[in-house]
């Protein structure tokens, strides 16, 4: 009888199977949860969650496939009006059947991919049939990781001059400094009518860093939370010896970790 000649796996085939086994165990106890998002406050912001999320899996989770999103894209006017109207529970109505919305799609958790409708989050959160993850309470715990205690805050002007920040912070041992009326009308000028567009603006970033250099000089402020999810996109580095805290980006880093299950929920 003829022996049959023997056969070899070529190599790369046998590269290919290695590969596939290793992504079967390392994924083997990884569910992903679907991520829900209410966007659209603003939507370049919003573009920029999407993107964080991810590069997050192309840099650190490359064996992973990427997660399912669910984004729901509300009407940035009608949110503004009604933020600007103090009709508080109109927006937590609002923001709460955007939820809802999103649990119905599928999602197993949400965030609200803005800073300034969290001055109804807790409200929300009561409402929600799913996990949601504060960009509030996410910027807190990092500004807490980081032995930080005074930090400056810029945002649109109802954050500034609400207490959903400070009383975080504050919960914590931290002190919140705020610009001054003025330069607090500056910064939700242009978060308005440039910055929110998609418009950055060379004399705008001068104008945004003197305020800040205001508050390093005045009030000592050992960091800078930038309270608008449209900030990173023009003040987009650390400045005058502190950190920048980007909200947008250490809220899509939980959302990551939150997703892939590194966090509770």
């Amino acid at each position: 009888m003829q022996e049959r000649p023997e056969r070899t796996v070529p190599s790369h085939l046998y590269c290919r199977v290695l590969h596939i086994l290793h992504f079967l165990i390392k994924c083997y106890n990884i569910v992903m949860k679907r991520i829900g998002i209410i966007g659209g406050i603003g939507p370049e912001s919003t573009l920029d969650y999407y993107k964080k999320i991810i590069h997050a899996f192309q840099k650190q989770y490359v064996d992973l496939a990427y997660p399912e999103i669910i984004i729901f894209s509300i009407n940035l006017n009608e949110c503004l009006e009604i933020i600007e109207e103090g009709e508080w529970s109109k927006l937590i109505d609002l923001l709460a059947d955007r939820v809802e919305a999103l649990h119905r799609a599928g999602a197993d958790f949400a965030v609200i991919a803005s800073n300034t409708p969290h001055v109804v989050f807790n409200e929300v959160e009561k409402r929600s049939p799913i996990p949601m993850l504060s960009i509030v309470e996410e910027t807190c715990r990092k500004a807490e990781s980081m032995t930080l205690k005074k930090p400056g805050l810029l945002g649109t002007r109802f954050t500034m001059e609400s207490d959903f920040f400070i009383k975080t912070f504050a919960g914590r041992g931290m002190s919140i400094v705020v610009p001054d009326k003025n330069d607090r009308e500056f910064i939700h000028n242009k978060l308005m009518s440039e910055i929110e567009l998609g418009i950055v603006k060379d004399s705008t970033r001068e104008g945004l860093l003197s305020v800040v250099r205001r508050l390093v000089d005045r009030e000592s402020i050992d960091s800078l939370i930038l309270g608008c999810t449209e900030l990173p996109l023009i003040l987009d580095k650390d400045q005058y010896g502190i950190p920048f805290l980007n909200t947008t980006a250490i809220h899509t880093d939980s959302i990551v970790e939150f997703c892939i299950g590194k966090r509770p929920g």
